[in-house]
């Protein structure tokens, strides 16, 4: 090991559902430090999902989203003798939701026409149902991964 652990940070839970997990996607979707607006456009988003989706508690669904749309491997790039191979490696769960959330936001700013609060709504939704470009995304890196199994003896 040559470098020491990363400090992990504790985030305050946000203030209308007390969940650290929608506050982490509240930063993550926040842009130029503009938070009033990012907190509004999750919680838009996870507010259009009322009715639509089977859990009545929206923290609650939110989390079994992504939870649908986390990647249980991935794949690492390992430089061995000049050649750079695709070592499939589980993910931890924290990881995979990390990923997760940053695959909903990036999708989501990748929809056009919309503003941001039904774009997010929309790939929520879609992700909820088991389809949707995260849950395309997460299949691709199983895909890959299981096509570079052969490899997995390089971790």
């Amino acid at each position: 090991m040559r470098r020491r652990k990363a400090e992990v940070r504790v985030i305050a839970p946000d203030a209308r559902y007390g969940s650290e997990l929608i506050q982490k996607f509240i930063n993550m979707v926040m842009y130029e430090g503009k938070k009033a607006l990012a907190t509004n456009i999750v919680y838009a988003a996870i507010g259009g999902l009322q009715g639509k989706v089977e859990d009545e508690d929206l923290a609650k669904a939110f989390v079994k989203i992504l939870d649908n749309a986390r990647p249980r491997m991935i794949l690492k790039a390992r430089r061995i003798g000049g050649a750079t191979y695709q070592v499939p490696t589980e993910v931890s769960r924290e990881k995979g939701l990390l990923i997760a959330l940053r695959w909903l936001r990036d999708s989501a700013r990748g929809r056009k026409g919309k503003p941001m609060q039904e774009k997010l709504a929309e790939e929520l939704l879609s992700a909820s149902k088991g389809e949707g470009s995260v849950i395309k995304k997460r299949d691709d890196t199983h895909k890959m991964a299981e096509a570079n199994r052969a490899f997995a003896h390089f971790k």
